[in-house]
């Protein structure tokens, strides 16, 4: 769980990193979000 937990943590800096805009920044910033959503409803 942490280690599924962690690279989504780590992907969602590198798409974070990535982005050029505001706009993108929050459309990469909310991709983060739901795949450790995605991630924690996995692992229940």
């Amino acid at each position: 769980m942490r280690k599924l937990v962690g690279l989504a943590l780590i992907a969602g800096s590198l798409l974070v990193s990535a982005c050029n805009t505001v706009e993108g920044m929050g459309k990469d910033v909310g991709s983060a979000g739901d795949t450790v959503a995605k991630t924690a409803s996995d692992a229940k």
